[in-house]
């Protein structure tokens, strides 16, 4: 298995008729997921979504791919094809757009109308192709052909993209759920007729690699919620992911089986649940869905509210309610439904909520006591079962952390795959795939671009570990007046702490040290103010951490009169 160096170099230019795969995102990680396709000198784009958050990273809001190595290429992209409308999957076009707003965006039907919402909020009208399962399309030099797979959001789609290098097949996010609620199959079919004209790379998602066995039927779920309805005497309140189509349906169903009311609480899930009714893959019996403003108005054994905010998202509906933030106020008896899995490292937000909302009297069904959520991604015995059905002659794990990868990996090697032909990569990291084989060739720029607020990519890591400081140690800010010719202090120092635990009355002990050491500093001729700032900032720095054992951000101010 071929894996990358951190000493990998650019690549070289490509070779005459051979296909270049770059992943930006994905690779190594849950989410942004992007991966760049190149031949002829032209450009395909595979997906282009964000990463949420960690607590490692405060303040930001999103985490999209670094367009960096396509920048100066913009006109030699095709086109842009959308696997599915997780925002995973779609939530970093608008930011790619914003540079260029003519690419086209090619995808099945819900999928479109789910990106071109979320355009309108950034003013950006598309040029769009609508496909779907057993559609070819040619864009460009590449000729793709889509494929019908099962997740857990209505019209998935794999592509196989054919160009003289060979096929390529990218699954994009699939399970194989023999009962799935839409009665839409993963094609095998399609793919083993793709296998028998020869996948030369397939990239294919590899999130539940570890998990042995076969992913559960989505309509395990139904009969634990409908246990869940019947024992429920207050409201139901359901998180889920707003794009979480056959979730929700179930919960209607439930719904309109125990007689109760349900309303969509948050922007995102009001928006989604409207486009996926109005294109008929919601189905919503006559006066089930009311607005929220009229809850008042029954009593509480005959309402569910379905929210976002099952991720333990700070500014989602779900941790507002646990925090007393929000205008539903969680009261004793109410049952909340968590209908989602854990995404790595969002652990201890999500049991954060859990806590505050079993703090106000809440009955809690997540994954971990109930069986409210099965996941969208193939187990090891589908994976299994799927490479033998496409017989790959190269593997490319894509979608996962490194654990991921590396577990989907040993399962295409167990059937059959040379070991030399699984290239195990990770973002930036560029295979080519020359006369039929695929190995790595370089590396490109394909770190984090933090959106905060308004800005994107203005925030980098130092103003990360900056605002980290801030948050764990706090800031003592240090004020000195002193004579610009001669250097002597005339003012000050004055001491002013926030968050540090400290009480601004102990800093009397280390105002003469201050005073003292920049005395020092005159009398040797120094009186560069920037070096007095060092200097404050050496002493103080050294009295916090021998006193107090901590290191807070210390901001020296020398006013020079």
């Amino acid at each position: 298995m071929s894996h990358p160096h951190p000493e990998l170099a650019p690549p070289p230019p490509l070779a005459d008729g051979g296909l270049r795969v770059t992943p930006l995102g994905g690779l190594g990680e849950i989410g942004r997921n992007m991966t760049v396709f190149e031949y002829g000198g032209r450009l395909l784009i595979v997906d282009c979504g964000v990463l949420f958050p960690e607590e490692e990273q405060p303040g930001i809001d999103l985490i999209l791919p670094d367009f960096t190595s396509i920048r100066d290429r913009l006109d030699d992209i095709e086109g842009i094809v959308l696997t599915h409308g997780h925002e995973d999957h779609i939530g970093g076009v608008p930011y790619l757009l914003r540079e260029k707003p003519d690419i086209p965006l090619i995808g099945s039907k819900l999928t479109l109308a789910l990106i071109e919402a979320k355009l309108q909020e950034h003013r950006i009208r598309p040029y769009t192709l609508e496909v779907a399962e057993g559609n070819r399309e040619r864009i460009g030099p590449f000729d793709c052909e889509f494929v019908a797979v099962n997740h857990s959001i209505p019209d998935a789609l794999a592509v196989a993209i054919r160009t003289p290098a060979g096929m390529v097949v990218h699954t994009g996010d699939f399970k194989m759920d023999q009962l799935p609620l839409d009665n839409r199959l993963t094609d095998l079919h399609a793919f083993a007729r793709l296998s028998e004209e020869g996948i030369d790379l397939l990239l294919s998602d590899s999130t539940n690699a570890e998990v042995p066995g076969f992913t559960p039927h989505e309509r395990d779920i139904s009969g634990v919620l409908r246990q869940v309805f019947a024992g429920a005497g207050k409201r139901i309140i359901v998180a889920s992911f707003a794009s979480h189509v056959h979730r929700i349906q179930q919960i209607l169903d439930a719904a309109h089986e125990y007689g109760r009311r349900v309303a969509f609480v948050g922007r995102s899930m009001v928006r989604n649940m409207g486009i996926a009714r109005d294109l008929g893959y919601l189905k919503v019996p006559p006066g089930l869905v009311v607005d929220v403003r009229t809850l008042d108005d029954l009593p509480d054994h005959e309402v569910v509210l379905v929210c976002t905010g099952s991720q333990g998202e700070p500014m989602a509906a779900l941790s507002r309610m646990a925090n007393r933030d929000h205008q539903i106020r969680i009261v004793e008896g109410d049952t909340v439904i968590l209908a989602s899995s854990l995404i790595p490292g969002n652990e201890n937000a999500v049991y954060r909520v859990i806590n505050g909302l079993t703090r106000w009297g809440a009955n809690v069904v997540h994954k971990g006591n109930a069986k409210v959520h099965v996941s969208g991604h193939a187990s090891a015995g589908e994976l299994l079962y799927f490479y033998n059905i496409c017989r790959p002659r190269n593997l490319m794990p894509v979608h996962g952390e490194w654990r991921h990868l590396r577990a989907n990996a040993e399962l295409g090697a167990l059937t059959g795959v040379p070991h030399d032909r699984i290239v195990i990569a990770e973002d930036g990291v560029t295979v080519d795939l020359v006369e039929g084989k695929a190995k790595i060739s370089g590396k490109v720029q394909a770190g984090y671009v933090y959106v905060d607020g308004l800005s994107v990519g203005d925030v980098g890591e130092p103003a990360l570990k900056d605002r980290k400081i801030l948050g764990d140690e706090g800031i003592i800010s240090v004020f000195v007046v002193v004579d610009s010719t001669t250097g002597k202090v005339t003012a000050g120092p004055h001491v002013q702490a926030r968050g540090s635990g400290i009480d601004d009355s102990a800093f009397g002990a280390v105002m003469p040290k201050i005073t003292q050491a920049l005395e020092k500093t005159a009398q040797e001729g120094i009186a560069d103010s920037h070096q007095m700032q060092q200097l404050i900032r050496r002493t103080l720095g050294k009295w916090v951490s021998d006193t107090y054992r901590r290191r807070p951000m210390i901001l020296p101010v020398v006013v020079e009169v």
